[in-house]
């Protein structure tokens, strides 16, 4: 028996299939969805009008360790995602002495080390779309790092949803007006229409902010008796204010292994209650071999990544690459209010 036979891509699926799924609050907003094809046409944002791609003016250091990206400008494609590992040599000669000992034992615990490097990729997959998520539910716009260059997405968030605070008024000072901000902010999404939000995320720096601000600890407590935690802040912004609050955690890791929080510090976004857009899957490379009949070693995980493996003859081994091709929607980007607020 060819040991390549053990490593095949149905087994590599199920193994995947039958993990727990990890919800983030990324996916909670914009829930994954599948479509035939890959354009943009698909991606929308504020008034349902087609996102805008545009060449990025900043400069990025360091890559996310995540899935590639190739983004294709001439034809206005969603981002494709793509990465291949190698079984290494000592796990190549491991799983043969096993196999030669007929030691099945030795042989499962051999293929799940080497299962465990195909589901990080797949969770690198699940990585970048989150980290695409989380950015917009910080500015509006993603910015994809890609071979040729960076690139961002421009969701079209109306300039009056925006604000960047400036000198006293920075949510660091305890003097900062915070209350008075919120309800601004609220102010403007209801002046051009849109409903109330109803939810704030900023991320644990930016929440310390508001617990130590001078007014809002007075308006809880008058005495300044009581020792204040975050949840009793957290009933006071839903009493005063109607917002309940969601503090983000979480990082991706970077090539040179530092990593960057999902959501960024100092940045505070009010949102509407319910979904603000999809994930959209498109259709890989891959996946599109395996529907018209051209390749049958794909198999497709989480709603649209698709893992293939390939064998390889110099050297001996098995290639398993896995790609996903899209983006979220943000069809909802005009009735949230976006605010820098150091």
């Amino acid at each position: 028996m060819d040991w390549r036979d053990i490593i095949n891509v149905k087994e590599i699926a199920t193994y995947i299939r039958e993990l727990p799924p990890q919800m983030l609050i990324g996916e909670s907003l914009f829930p994954r969805t599948k479509q035939l094809g890959m354009e943009l046409k698909y991606i929308k944002g504020a008034k349902q009008k087609a996102v805008v791609l545009k060449q990025s003016t900043f400069d990025v250091a360091v890559k996310i360790r995540a899935l590639k990206a190739q983004v294709d400008e001439i034809t206005k494609q969603m981002p494709f995602f793509k990465e291949s590992v190698l079984i290494n040599e000592a796990d190549r000669q491991q799983l043969l002495l096993a196999m030669q000992a007929q030691n099945k034992s030795i042989i499962d615990m051999i293929v799940s080390k080497i299962y465990d490097n195909y589901l990080a990729l797949v969770d690198g997959g699940d990585m970048q779309m989150e980290r695409m998520r989380m950015q917009l539910v910080t500015d509006g716009t993603i910015s994809i790092i890609s071979d040729d260059g960076d690139v961002v997405f421009d969701f079209g968030v109306p300039s009056n949803h925006k604000e960047v605070l400036t000198g006293t008024a920075k949510w660091d000072s305890v003097d900062a007006d915070i209350i008075g901000d919120i309800e601004r902010w609220k102010k403007a999404l209801r002046d051009d229409g849109y409903s109330v939000p109803t939810r704030m995320i900023l991320s644990s720096k930016t929440f310390g902010y508001i617990t130590i601000n001078k007014a809002i600890k007075l308006d809880i407590d008058k005495d300044g008796r009581v020792i204040m935690t975050d949840e009793m802040v957290k009933s006071y912004l839903k009493n005063k204010v109607g917002l309940s609050v969601a503090i983000v955690s979480g990082s991706y890791k970077l090539e040179d292994e530092t990593e960057q929080p999902y959501f960024q510090d100092n940045k505070v976004a009010l949102i509407q209650d319910g979904n603000l857009g999809k994930t959209y899957y498109g259709t890989t490379p891959e996946e599109a071999d395996k529907m018209f009949g051209a390749g049958t070693n794909c198999e497709v995980v989480r709603t649209g990544i698709a893992v293939m493996t390939m064998k390889k003859e110099d050297p001996v081994t098995v290639q398993t690459k896995v790609s996903q091709l899209g983006m979220p929607s943000f069809e909802r980007a005009d009735e949230c209010f976006f605010a820098t607020v150091v």
